[in-house]
């Protein structure tokens, strides 16, 4: 089986998401001042980071949006792991229910491939003009069950000031408990063979969103 990596790496100062802050990477512990603890020819070195959940690609519960909604610590591993997944290519900006109609969703990691990941750390990456799913796109996915749905664009929804704040994409799939996995990258290596999808976030209680190494095991053609 092939392993395709398809997330984006997190380093010091790589902001992602226009307005929140970049991930700041330091020393709790270095290399020297483990010496202060440790016999000599033997040191550590304990790593920090400070960010904010949204950093990276990243996963998004049902607490994302909704104050009961279930958190990272309520997060059941079958919604993440291993999960039978299903690629829609699209090149279309406002992504509409008719690019899933007739797909076989139910329980499937629906991931879509819309290439904006090729604009990852540049000023066009956070544009309003990104590709999104539509309120009638994210509606058909939460109608039809499906385990999780991924983007490799900047947000699910639109994010243009004609959208005024509203987040319908965000707000169906959550209040159906289904997971959202946004800023994905690699979706052009999957071929249109059957593949799995994993995305594990670490287990935090009281966090929504948080990080993941998203990743595809693919039989090779």
């Amino acid at each position: 089986m092939r392993i395709i990596d398809l997330s984006h790496e997190i380093g010091a100062g790589f902001a992602a998401y226009p307005g929140l802050p970049a991930p700041v990477i330091d020393d709790y512990l270095g290399w020297e001042d483990s010496h202060r603890t440790y016999c000599p020819g033997t040191e550590f070195r304990i790593g920090r980071i400070t960010m904010v959940g949204n950093t990276g690609t990243y996963l998004d519960t049902p607490a994302h949006r909704y104050r009961d909604g279930f958190d990272l610590g309520a997060l059941p591993l079958e919604a993440v792991v291993e999960r039978p997944g299903l690629l829609v290519r699209t090149g279309a900006r406002a992504i509409c229910a008719e690019a899933f109609d007739g797909l076989p969703v139910r329980g499937r990691a629906v991931l879509v491939d819309t290439g904006w990941c090729r604009h990852w750390r540049t000023a066009r990456y956070g544009d309003a003009g990104h590709p999104h799913l539509t309120a009638g796109a994210a509606a058909l996915l939460a109608e039809r069950g499906a385990g999780l749905v991924g983007i490799d664009s900047v947000n699910i929804d639109d994010t243009s000031p004609r959208s005024a704040g509203r987040r319908p994409a965000h707000s169906a799939l959550l209040a159906a408990g289904i997971p959202i996995v946004e800023h994905l990258c690699g979706l052009d290596e999957l071929h249109d063979g059957p593949f799995t999808f994993t995305a594990v976030p670490v287990k935090v209680s009281g966090l929504a969103t948080f990080p993941v190494r998203a990743y595809a095991r693919q039989r090779p053609i």
